[in-house]
């Protein structure tokens, strides 16, 4: 691409909090990120992605939109089906006929926990409850219908927008004079604008530079592992010194915390195959803490 000519890149879930960070992103010179929220392309609709993505509208298409609601999604199961499969399935056939690639976003919770080291792209997948099933059905969606793609997986999104475990602890901590926290799930903490960092590279690499070597799956995840209670410690640790609030983190079990939906117990993703390819290398997590943190206090 030369001289003023600029590629259109349409961005699913604007409001999300990956979508977010990709609207405040530094895209490069020569690509235009596209924003739409649900008003433009709702995926509980799915029959809307061919209207949107027409011919020529765009080069590549960003779907981080998800139903995320992961307990939830136990007693509405068609609708996380709806709109992280069948939603996906649809894109996936309009970048197809469009004759552009799709970068989609997925989850850890396509694997079921019991692997004792961190899990790999072409581990075996067994999601425990319904939100894995309908992400997990919405990658096997894409690699059937749109042979260029880049699944990324990543895992415990947090930021400074919407609802998440860090804008929770934040909140309980101002509230209560102790937490209890589960102990026994391990997975990475992942910045939402750490996830557009390298979704904006992986699309400058692909569009721009004109990649065509590189189509498959991809763990990208905060560097670093910890369970939800060391996250807890971590947020509360960070925030005392603004706050001078405290409160102990107590670790509890999940037998002692149960929810509508199983979670894995291990869900550490190895994202070394990211930078094999695309020379893209995780921030650890308790950096994009605190940068976060930074946001959120002004």
């Amino acid at each position: 691409m030369t001289g003023e000519e600029t590629a259109r890149v349409l961005v699913t879930g604007a409001t999300g909090q990956v979508g977010t960070e990709l609207a405040r992103a530094a895209w490069p010179a020569g690509l235009t990120p596209v924003m739409a929220g649900r008003e433009t392309l709702d995926l509980s609709a799915p029959e809307a992605a061919a209207t949107v993505v027409r011919d020529g509208a765009f080069s590549l298409v960003v779907n981080p939109a998800a139903y995320t609601a992961v307990d939830a999604a136990e007693t509405d199961e068609a609708l996380a089906e709806r709109v992280n499969g069948e939603g996906p399935r649809a894109l996936a056939m309009a970048c197809a006929t469009a004759g552009i690639p799709l970068i989609q976003i997925s989850t850890d919770y396509v694997f079921d926990g019991t692997k004792a080291g961190p899990y790999v792209e072409d581990d075996p997948v067994a999601p425990l409850g319904a939100y894995g099933r309908s992400k997990l059905a919405g990658e096997v969606a894409v690699r059937a219908e749109c042979p260029r793609h880049v699944i990324l997986r990543t895992a415990w999104v947090f930021s400074a927008h919407g609802k998440n475990f860090v804008k929770t602890m934040l909140r309980l901590a101002a509230e209560k004079p102790e937490l209890r926290v589960v102990a026994d799930q391990h997975g990475c903490p992942t910045a939402a604008h750490d996830i557009a960092r390298v979704v904006v590279e992986i699309a400058r690499q692909i569009v721009l530079d004109g990649r065509d070597d590189a189509w498959g799956t991809y763990h990208m995840a905060g560097a670093g592992a910890t369970t939800w209670h060391g996250f807890a410690e971590a947020i509360v640790a960070a925030q005392a010194a603004r706050t001078g609030k405290r409160p102990p983190v107590h670790p509890i079990t999940t037998a002692e915390f149960p929810t509508p939906a199983q979670r894995p117990a291990n869900s550490v993703l190895d994202c070394g195959k990211l930078t094999r390819t695309f020379g893209l290398t995780p921030r650890p997590w308790p950096d994009t803490l605190a940068d976060v943190l930074a946001e959120l206090a002004g």
